[in-house]
């Protein structure tokens, strides 16, 4: 993934790019939170309109376990899971709690995140999970 030198404060909320911009917003009870209404909204907000934003909310399950839904842009809802999302989320959680690795829960699976840190900059960051394969096809020309 790449390196990310920028971490953005927005309220209570964090913007960032880990090669798509992001932004993440923390709630509780987000299996049952309306991502697509709430996400929309903030990827279509005045400051994001013009380029787009993915949105992603979090919820800490505990410690180094995090739970993440992303509204994506471009898609223009849910996605059941996004890496460069996962990825910053995994970052910002490091500046709430000071983890170096990460365990992520989405609707599609179960991924890690891991990074080293100097100072602000987050660097070697790898995204962790299964691969698996989902189709074959074949072209005649």
């Amino acid at each position: 993934m790449n390196d990310v030198t920028q971490i953005t404060k927005q309220g209570k909320d964090w913007v960032l790019n880990t090669g798509s911009p992001h932004y993440i917003q923390t709630q509780k009870k987000l299996a049952s939170f309306d991502v697509f209404a709430n996400g929309k909204k903030i990827r279509n907000s005045a400051t994001f309109v013009k380029e787009g934003i993915n949105v992603n909310f979090v919820e800490e399950i505990v410690a180094q376990q995090i739970f993440v839904r992303t509204y994506e842009r471009g898609v223009e809802a849910e996605t059941y899971s996004c890496g460069t999302g996962v990825t910053a989320a995994a970052i910002v959680n490091h500046y709430q709690e000071g983890t170096n690795t990460i365990q992520i829960k989405t609707l599609g699976g179960a991924l890690a995140v891991s990074y080293k840190k100097n100072k602000n900059n987050f660097t070697n960051v790898w995204l962790h999970g299964p691969a698996t394969f989902v189709y074959n096809g074949k072209i005649e020309i």
